[in-house]
């Protein structure tokens, strides 16, 4: 379920009999929504012949990065996940 969601760990370690993954990601904004925004901003230079790009480029790099999210992800014996621990939100 984890590789389906967050795609390959950062990293993966065993450590006392038991499996650790590291997985990182940018929680920010589904694929329909970045189309969406894709779609308005390219419009919208239409519209005001490029003068979009003033005011459109820097709020999308202010204010729709999104967050850097990493947890660790602990296994046990039967490889289920028993432990979720956020390291950084």
């Amino acid at each position: 379920m984890m590789l389906a969601e967050f795609g390959m760990p950062a990293a993966t370690e065993t450590k006392n009999g038991r499996t650790y993954e590291i997985f990182k990601f940018v929680n920010g904004y589904s694929a329909g929504a970045k189309a969406g925004r894709a779609v308005f901003h390219g419009a919208a230079d239409v519209v005001t012949l490029g003068l979009w790009e003033v005011v459109g480029t820097p709020t999308e790099g202010v204010f729709f990065t999104g967050d850097e999210m990493v947890f660790r992800v602990r296994y046990d014996k039967d490889d289920q996940i028993d432990e979720v621990v956020a390291l950084k939100r």
